[in-house]
């Protein structure tokens, strides 16, 4: 159970006050409840069908934003427990972590950046709390409006990986799989959000995450480090024992450490390849092969999560939640992470095929906000359709429109675009 002099009536308000359960219902505390609730919320179910790396549907193995949010969830469960602090909180947040990512991934988040550029942009991060807190329907205010799902402060302050505005946001470095130069900045909360941003910021130092947070972010990196491999490898597009360091280098540069010189790279790709069960040959995809591979992901989750928290308790005597404690990740364990991803991006996003796709994906979305644009409530799902209602002007109303896409899945934007749009798709 739940340590209440851990986390204080503040980390448990929540925007609504909410009268008592039944007598007869389960008692759990307020964290399980906002596990409970992102759970069961339709955006949770959505993210089955937005991709991860490559698309949903091009292979049974390869993992989408659910199994991906599972598997953060996973790492930050038990690094939280770990820790000593609120597991149910760290789990909540990486669930919630993606939700608001659009159809195809970073790549959909690129166009809806542009296009929503007149009204605050787009960032998915940013998106995630607009709809824990509006566009996910649970709880209503006494005016009748909606403030989602209604989760606790320390939860919702957990699940914001940015929490700065776009105005706080630093400029973006580095390229997209493409080349072109990355455009879209990182950042937690629109403006017409802020107000719930700053309720939930209530006691927070200026722009640091809290600890929960901080769990988040580092089970996201190390999921995604070590995953994005995995399924590049059992894809037939990575070979763990056939790198080769001069290209991946400059693909971690441009992506990840600009800075990182060959040899620092070298020998931390030399301390990855010392792991036990480091490939030596290729993978045949064998059951024998397939085990293999799987015990070394979990070794190495292990050694990436291991090191964190022997350098987290080293540096501080906690007790570690919310704001009185860091997570210290070791500079080691942080280009180990970055090589790794590098390796993905370079041998899987950065394929030609991959470049191709990605570019009649954007052309997609783009005509699909132009026509939603164009044709108004009649062309949107009743909620977003009140919403183009109730909007003041018209950038309010591209917001909607923004809002609209970024909910559809991979496979519902293909079917709005072929029923609103003239020019055919082909996956």
């Amino acid at each position: 159970m739940e340590n209440p002099d851990l986390y204080d009536d503040a980390a448990r308000e929540r925007i609504v006050e909410e009268p008592r359960k039944r007598v007869d219902a389960p008692i759990r505390t307020p964290f399980e409840r906002d596990r409970a609730r992102l759970v069961h919320a339709a955006a949770s179910r959505r993210l089955a069908a937005k991709t991860q790396v490559v698309g949903p549907q091009s292979d049974d193995f390869v993992r989408n934003r659910l199994t991906h949010s599972l598997e953060v969830a996973q790492v930050a469960r038990d690094l939280s427990r770990a820790l000593g602090s609120q597991p149910d909180i760290a789990e909540t947040a990486a669930l919630a972590h993606d939700l608001g990512h659009p159809p195809f991934g970073h790549n959909g988040e690129r166009v809806l950046a542009e296009m929503g550029e007149p009204c605050g942009g787009f960032e998915g991060n940013a998106q995630t709390l607009r709809l824990l807190t509006r566009l996910e329907a649970k709880t209503v205010d006494a005016a009748g409006a909606s403030v989602g799902l209604n989760l606790t402060r320390a939860t919702l302050d957990a699940c914001t990986k940015y929490p700065w505005p776009r105005s706080a946001a630093e400029e973006p470095r580095g390229v997209h799989a493409d080349g072109s130069p990355r455009t879209v900045r990182k950042f937690g909360v629109y403006e017409d959000d802020r107000p719930v941003f700053d309720w939930m910021r209530r006691g927070a130092d200026g722009t640091r995450q809290c600890l929960e947070a901080q769990v988040m972010d580092l089970a996201d990196d190390v999921a995604y480090s070590v995953h994005d491999v995995e399924d590049g490898i059992v894809a037939g597009r990575i070979d763990l024992a056939a790198i080769d360091p001069a290209a991946v280098w400059e693909t971690v540069r441009d992506w990840y450490l600009p800075d990182a010189t060959d040899d620092v790279l070298d020998a931390t790709l030399a301390e990855l390849r010392a792991v036990g069960g480091w490939p030596s040959t290729s993978y045949d995809g064998s059951r024998r092969s397939l085990a293999a591979l799987k015990n070394l992901t979990s070794d190495v989750i292990g050694r990436f999560c291991g090191a964190v928290q022997h350098a987290t308790f080293a540096a501080s005597d906690g007790p570690f939640v919310r704001y009185r404690a860091d997570l210290v990740v070791p500079e080691a364990t942080r280009l180990e992470i970055a090589v790794l991803k590098g390796i993905a991006a370079h041998y899987v996003m950065r394929a030609d095929d991959r470049v191709a796709l990605m570019e009649r994906q954007r052309t997609l979305l783009g005509e699909l906000v132009e026509a939603l644009v164009e044709r108004g409530p009649d062309a949107l799902e009743r909620p977003f359709a009140d919403d183009w209602l109730a909007a003041a002007d018209d950038l309010d109303r591209l917001r909607v429109v923004v809002d609209q896409v970024a909910s559809l899945t991979d496979a519902s934007a293909v079917a709005r675009h072929a029923a609103l749009c003239s020019s055919s798709w082909e996956s």
